[in-house]
């Protein structure tokens, strides 16, 4: 009988802790926003019907003047005097936009959230505010949908020695592989874990391999994405293909397989078949000396910006290719996007909206 009675105590704390860990599996999961997953078909068609979007780059390289800023550990360095999420949301339906695309960490490791994983967090920056939930309130109000950028590699993560001709910004180091060495693939996945699971739906990840793909490989990324939220798309700029969004870094209009489309990922266009849309981003930004391209430039070029008729046009070869279209801007040191930004989506809304009227008309 006591042999017995041991077994069925057993077996009750089994069932027990089984219990458990089937409810910390489901909260991890569901607790932002993971829902049941969609029909391919489905997904495919809700996000290639967003259309076009806004790609936010606001981080440390914004207060730079580089492209990568290498060297800075405090997060005193992202200097921000406000944060208007609002603008950038405004400006983002006013030019009949679907969604924002938001960088939420790029390769020098600083978060744009309030991660628990660093201290190089923008909530420990003189702006002490979580970015990511702002935008988030933001995009909800405005009725847009949100996706983020995030960069698999961090600068944070390198043990070796760092080569100190590139910890300066604009260094001329760029080619060491120590840069592209860092691995850390258990806080990768605590931070892909955040930003799925703590702002809500996200309808696409874009993550970016320039500096490697931080000990975690994009297959198991983006298996890691698909239980955190399976309704969301995860794409790469290069590297090993994966996941179903093809990235095309200042590419263009196209149909999945058209080579001549992307400029980073060629041999993955036409040997991959697993993608099921195509998105294709450039800065709204010119090609120019000095300062980034990606983010905020420097005051002298305020008035440098691409034509909204070339916008337009890039539009409609998006819906014409189900492609989905991210124009990059890059907010100034007051969080606000510049002037002719928000003029120039303005006339692009104008020209969508004329479009559209005109299409209507001879229905």
């Amino acid at each position: 009988m006591i042999s017995t009675y041991c077994r069925r105590q057993n077996r009750k704390r089994e069932i027990e802790n089984m219990k458990t860990v089937i409810c910390i599996l489901v909260y991890a999961g569901m607790t932002a926003a993971a829902q049941p997953s969609k029909p391919n078909e489905t997904r495919a068609s809700e996000l290639a019907n967003l259309r076009c979007g806004m790609f936010v780059c606001w981080s440390l390289s914004t207060f730079s003047g580089h492209e990568w800023t290498r060297g800075a550990t405090n997060p005193d360095f992202f200097k921000a005097t406000g944060c208007d999420t609002d603008q950038w949301c405004q400006a983002a339906k006013d030019a009949g936009m679907g969604y924002i695309l938001f960088l939420t960490k790029h390769h020098d490791g600083f978060c744009l959230w309030d991660t628990k994983t660093t201290n190089f967090k923008v909530t420990n920056s003189p702006l002490h505010t979580d970015v990511l939930a702002a935008l988030r309130k933001s995009c909800d109000k405005f009725g847009l949908k949100l996706a983020l950028y995030f960069s698999e590699g961090d600068w944070t993560w390198i043990k070796e020695p760092l080569p100190k001709e590139g910890m300066i910004p604009g260094g001329s180091d760029w080619n060491n592989p120590i840069w592209a060495s860092s691995k850390n693939p258990d806080v990768k996945k605590a931070q892909l874990q955040e930003l799925l699971t703590q702002y809500g739906p996200i309808a696409f990840l874009w993550m970016d391999h320039a500096q490697g793909d931080g000990g975690l490989s994009h297959q198991d990324t983006a298996e890691w994405v698909r239980q955190l939220q399976p309704n969301c798309f995860v794409g790469f700029n290069h590297g090993d293909p994966a996941g179903d969004l093809c990235l095309r870094e200042r590419g263009k209009p196209g149909p999945i397989g058209d080579a001549s489309a992307s400029e980073y990922n060629k041999e993955s266009e036409t040997t991959y078949k697993g993608y099921l849309v195509a998105e294709f981003t450039y800065p709204i930004l010119p090609q120019h000396e000095g300062g980034a391209d990606w983010f905020y430039s420097l005051p002298k070029h305020d008035q440098l910006c691409r034509p909204a008729e070339q916008l337009f046009e890039d539009y409609l070869g998006a819906i014409k290719f189900g492609n989905i279209f991210s124009i990059d801007v890059g907010p100034d040191y007051r969080g606000r996007l510049r002037d002719i930004d928000v003029a120039t989506f303005h006339t692009l809304g104008e020209l969508i909206r004329k479009h559209n009227k005109a299409k209507d008309e001879k229905r």
